[in-house]
Formats: structure tokens, C-alpha cells, sequence
């Protein structure tokens, strides 16, 4: 294809429930001048049958196939394939809004933009159905305007998603942006969210939303507890390009350690209770290494977060027991004040 605008990439893994409705809503898109880089990662269902059936019937998809070797790998293939201007990724079990990336593309060239970003939309459709509308921005005064974290380091705390956006090619090659390409591993959208954001200099976001982000695919990594030290993973991999940034080091180091703790949180309470503690203890071993080595800013944190890494940091296995205590207790609260709630309701309803 020539004059290609947006390559959007479509990382597939066994994902042949829902890969109809994304190819769907991406050949639907408003603007033609797309290609759509279908990259199979040695699916073992029959998602490479649906997409070969597309690209027989549309030009503008390309399919690569390969061993299975995760999803860093995939992006990386599929971004180094891409002949557009700017680089887009839907993910297999998600799809998008038929304006999404003419609306995303025209954003980009008004303001000569590196990247633009847009709002999404989390929904299930299982059990039951709901969709709701995310900010990816949590401050409004930064959307429908150029920013950059020069500017402010507070576009590290937005949303942390890669999906939702478009790319200038030029700007990921030249910086040699890549994703982690660990075998198995999850969260390597972690580090090119990062290295992103970092290296910007113009940066968009708009207010609407595009993106149709599925919460109920069990396979979707974040419904997956047992990859343990993914995270940890992912983040010594950004902490590498940190450190042969001296640029970078020198103004977001802090602020990624901010990222790391509220990511590693994140990952202790949703693992399983047998892995916790092992996590913990290499949670408090890199947080006090840091510490240490005077690298991490307490003031960028807020006092209560503060409190739960020094207890972390100090004694990893007793916090896990006053953690577990705590979350029972509240537990145990919660269905009482149900149930108290329950017998007023009934004692009213009686008369």
C-alpha cells in the first residue's frame, strides 16, 4: 500500500471469540488509508484461520505468523512492519469506534503532534453488561492541548494504557522505542508507555472517547494471578532505560519510582495469598536499595502511601499479616452493615 496514514497493529493470541468484532470495527474506520498488521503469536486456536479469511477479502491487512513468544515480541514485529505515518494498536479482544483513528490522525497533523491519546470506554458483556466511560486524563486543563512531561510530570499519573493513542513512526524509530520482549510475560505495554511519555515533546490528549476496552476475556492478563514477578520484570526493564538516559534519569527517575511502588501495590493485591509474601520481600529489598542509594523523594508521595512502604521496607512478612488481618476485618464489617442494612429495610418494609 502507498500513502498509508495509520498502521494499526492487532496483537492476537488465541483470541478467536472476539476477533471478528475487532477486525470489524477496524475496517470500518472512517478514514481508508490504513493498513491493519494482524500479527499471530502461534495462536493454537483458530484465530489465524479468521484473519487469513479477512485478509482474502481486504488488501489492506497484512498477516505475520510466529512462534509463540509473547507480546513484546508481537508489538515489536508488527511496529517494525508498519509503512504508515503514525502507529496504532487495538488489541484482539477490544474494538474501536468507526472515527476513531480519522479523528485521532487529523488531531495529529493540526498540532504536529507525536502522540495523541484519547479516552476510553471498559465494558463487559458476559455475565452482565456494562460500559463505562475512563478519563484517561486526570487533570482537565491538559486535554485538547500540547503538552509534554517537561511541562509537568503529572501526565505520569494519567491513565497508563498504549492503546488508546496513535504514534508518529519517525518519533519511535529515532528513539529506538521498544517494547520488553520477555517470554510469557505480562505488562510489557508498561515500558513503551514510559519510554513514551518520556521522550515526547508534543503530546495530545482529546476528551472523547474511541476505544472499547474488554474487562472479561479470562485470558486477558489482568485476570491472571499467577504471573507473580511480571511487573518487577517490566520495571527493571524501564529502570535499564532510565539508566542509560542521563537525561531522563536525571528528571523522571523519581517519578518513576513513584510509578513502580503504586504498580507494585497494585500487583501485591491482586496475586495470589501463597505468592504474596515472596512478593513483598523483593517489593522491600528494591524499595529500600533505592532508599538507600538516595534516589527516592517522599514528598511526591502522599503520607498514607508513605506509611505503607515504610512498613514494607521494614518488615515485609509482618505487613502481610496486618494487611490480611485488616482486609478480613473489613470484610467481616462490610457484610454486617449488609446485613443490619437488610433487617432495617425489612423491619420498614413490615411495617
Amino acid at each position: 500500500m502507498q500513502n498509508v496514514k495509520v498502521s494499526i497493529v492487532v496483537p492476537i493470541y488465541n483470541v478467536e471469540k472476539y476477533l471478528d468484532q475487532c477486525l470489524n470495527s477496524i475496517r470500518r474506520q472512517k478514514l481508508k488509508d490504513i493498513e491493519i498488521i494482524c500479527v499471530d503469536d502461534g495462536s493454537k486456536d483458530n484465530s489465524l484461520a479468521i484473519i487469513r479469511k479477512y485478509a482474502a477479502k481486504d488488501p489492506r491487512i497484512v498477516v505475520i505468523t510466529k512462534p509463540n513468544k509473547g507480546y513484546g515480541n508481537t508489538m515489536n514485529m508488527g511496529m517494525d512492519a508498519a509503512k504508515g505515518e503514525y502507529i496504532g494498536i487495538v488489541e484482539s479482544d477490544d474494538y474501536v469506534d468507526s472515527h476513531m483513528f480519522y479523528d485521532l490522525y487529523n488531531l495529529a497533523k493540526k498540532h504536529d503532534a507525536e502522540i495523541v491519546k484519547s479516552d476510553y470506554i471498559e465494558f463487559s458483556t458476559e455475565k452482565t453488561k456494562s460500559f463505562d466511560y475512563i478519563h484517561t486524563v486526570t487533570i482537565p486543563e491538559f486535554y485538547n492541548r500540547i503538552v509534554n512531561a517537561e511541562e509537568s510530570e503529572d501526565i505520569f499519573h494519567f491513565r497508563m494504557n498504549t492503546w488508546t493513542g496513535i504514534y508518529k513512526t519517525s518519533f519511535i524509530r529515532k528513539n529506538c522505542i521498544r517494547h520488553n520482549e520477555t517470554p510469557g510475560a505480562s505488562y510489557q505495554d508498561n515500558g513503551f508507555w514510559f519510554q513514551t511519555l518520556s521522550l515526547s515533546k508534543r503530546i495530545y490528549f482529546t476528551d472523547k472517547a474511541y476505544y472499547y476496552y474488554r474487562q472479561d476475556n479470562p485470558n486477558s492478563s489482568i485476570n491472571n494471578k499467577g504471573k507473580v514477578f511480571c511487573m518487577c520484570d517490566e520495571f527493571d526493564y524501564i529502570r535499564k532505560f532510565v539508566d542509560i538516559n542521563d537525561e531522563v534519569k536525571a528528571k523522571y527517575l523519581k517519578v518513576f519510582l513513584v510509578k513502580k511502588y503504586f504498580n507494585y501495590f497494585y500487583t501485591y493485591k491482586r496475586i495470589a495469598d501463597e505468592f504474596k509474601i515472596d512478593f513483598l520481600t523483593r517489593f522491600a529489598k528494591e524499595f529500600n536499595d533505592s532508599y538507600f542509594a538516595k534516589e527516592f523523594d517522599e514528598t511526591l508521595m502522599a503520607e498514607s502511601e508513605m506509611i505503607k512502604l515504610w512498613r514494607i521496607m521494614r518488615d515485609p512478612k509482618q505487613f502481610y499479616y496486618d494487611d490480611t488481618i485488616w482486609c478480613l476485618n473489613e470484610e467481616y464489617l462490610n457484610k454486617a452493615n449488609y446485613r443490619n442494612d437488610l433487617i432495617t429495610l425489612l423491619e420498614k418494609k413490615n411495617g
